[in-house]
């Protein structure tokens, strides 16, 4: 029988404790002590000293991963020299392989004139227009993310073009946005061989702008620019997305939810909860002009956010400001029906906004296709009133308000919308970004790593 007994050596003033082993014992009653067994603490120590020390040695040893990249000539190699020095990098683990059928991403290392170099202004990382920055300051810590790039199934092209702010209304001004994409491309496609290999077909793009691709906030321009030739056979993530034919979609998308920090909603809601008191039945703040035919000659909205105001301006019931302020998201949680018309483009960073922050979305943009909705149960928390029917918005939301609000309500104030909406710095499952990875993960068929195995099989 073998017993353990932990002793402090108090007599010589010692700390700790040793393992003393009796085993069986001889006539006489005094222990019998082979020499293995004399020893034996000894012999624990020092097998113990060597694991734990060769374990060390073991975690402690570069990554060999980027070393796969043998396609690499010396002339390409500086495109990959951080990825060497970044795949020691300790990042979160997720579990991909069920869920995003063990997706792989390569995201290429571009001078820092693409990308970096444009949050020298804060504003880049944090406007309507910044998921171009999320998502790639994800992808860069995510566990989905290659440093080998012939295991990618995909290629992120990270170009920030949106960063550029007028100096006349602060606005982005795009008009560099095709000659900056174009660079990168001549750059990757100089540097690695995977862009001419499949055409570009398994790139994916940022194009977060009123017409995605199109790059122009005006429609007619847009439509007329079109989407640069370079960029037709890529996956572009845009929030301009409608359900029927529209040149500026007419490329493999899939539709993202504009930028909102998800720190901002996190601080309003903890101010005022989800479900606190409601006080404002319906709101909307922003630009509503009185006159809709500006000097361009086109007409803002459709002029369906002038009819708004003119027909339910004076209406008590109504809360509606022309005028900025910068905590209007508490105005947001305290609103029961939130406005979403559409602008220039039918896309509006309020339905990010007023599902985070528990405000039933009222949407108003005829065929708009609506960010992952194979995610998010969309007619399941917000209300679609045609751009026809402005004038009946008061007694459409009146019945509203007295048949199913708590239900749609219900709905709306799950936590995991709020998610699937919002970008995050590191990637969270079921986040805005993981929903981005589960739409790419549909679109496997395109990836030339899973063409290659399928024809080697």
């Amino acid at each position: 029988m073998v017993e353990q007994c932990y002793r402090s050596s108090t007599k010589h003033h010692r700390k700790g404790f040793y393992v003393s082993m009796k085993l069986f014992r001889t006539r006489n009653g005094k222990p019998d002590k082979p020499f293995v067994f004399r020893y034996f603490k000894w012999l624990l120590w020092f097998s113990l000293s060597f694991y734990f020390f060769a374990r060390f040695l073991s975690n402690h040893q570069p990554s060999t991963n980027s070393l796969k990249t043998a396609i690499i000539t010396r002339s390409q190699s500086h495109v990959v020299s951080r990825a060497l020095s970044e795949s020691t990098i300790q990042h979160h683990p997720i579990n991909n392989r069920g869920l995003l059928k063990d997706l792989k991403v390569y995201v290429y290392e571009l001078p820092a004139k693409y990308n970096s170099d444009w949050l020298s202004n804060e504003r880049c990382s944090n406007h309507l227009f910044a998921s171009e920055v999320a998502i790639h300051r994800a992808l860069m810590e995510s566990d989905v993310r290659t440093f080998d790039p012939s295991e990618a199934d995909f290629f992120f092209v990270p170009v920030y073009v949106s960063c550029n702010f007028s100096t006349v209304n602060g606005f982005p001004a795009i008009g560099h946005a095709r000659s900056l994409l174009s660079s990168a491309v001549d750059y990757v496609s100089s540097e690695l061989p995977f862009w001419k290999r499949s055409n570009g077909s398994d790139h994916v793009f940022v194009a977060s702008h009123d017409y995605g691709a199109c790059f122009h906030a005006m429609e007619d321009r847009a439509i007329a620019d079109g989407i640069p030739d370079f960029m037709k056979n890529s996956i572009i993530l845009q929030t301009f997305g409608v359900k029927y034919l529209h040149p500026c979609q007419n490329v493999e998308n899939i539709v993202i939810p504009p930028y909102i920090s998800p720190e901002n909603v996190q601080s309003t809601l903890s101010k005022s909860p989800i479900d606190g008191r409601r006080d404002i039945f319906v709101f909307f703040r922003g630009k509503m002009e009185v006159h809709p035919k500006n000097v361009s000659g086109r007409f803002y909205s459709k002029r369906v956010r002038t009819e708004i105001l003119r027909k339910y301006g004076n209406d008590r019931r109504f809360y509606l400001k022309r005028h900025r302020f910068a905590g209007y998201q508490s105005e947001i949680v305290r609103s029961v029906f939130c406005l979403c018309p559409l602008g220039w483009a039918p896309w509006s960073p309020r339905l990010v906004e007023s599902v985070a922050l528990g405000c039933v979305p009222v949407i108003i943009a005829d065929g708009i296709r609506l960010p992952f909705e194979s995610a998010v149960p969309w007619p399941e928390i917000s209300l679609m009133v045609a751009e026809k029917d402005v004038a009946k918005l008061g007694g459409i939301l009146d019945h509203v308000a007295a048949t199913n609000l708590s239900a749609i309500q219900r709905n709306l104030w799950d936590h995991k919308l709020r998610r699937a909406l919002l970008f995050h710095d590191a990637m969270e499952i079921g986040d805005a970004t993981w929903e981005v990875l589960v739409a790419l993960s549909e679109k496997l068929g395109r990836s030339h790593r899973r063409k290659s195995r399928l024809s080697s099989e």
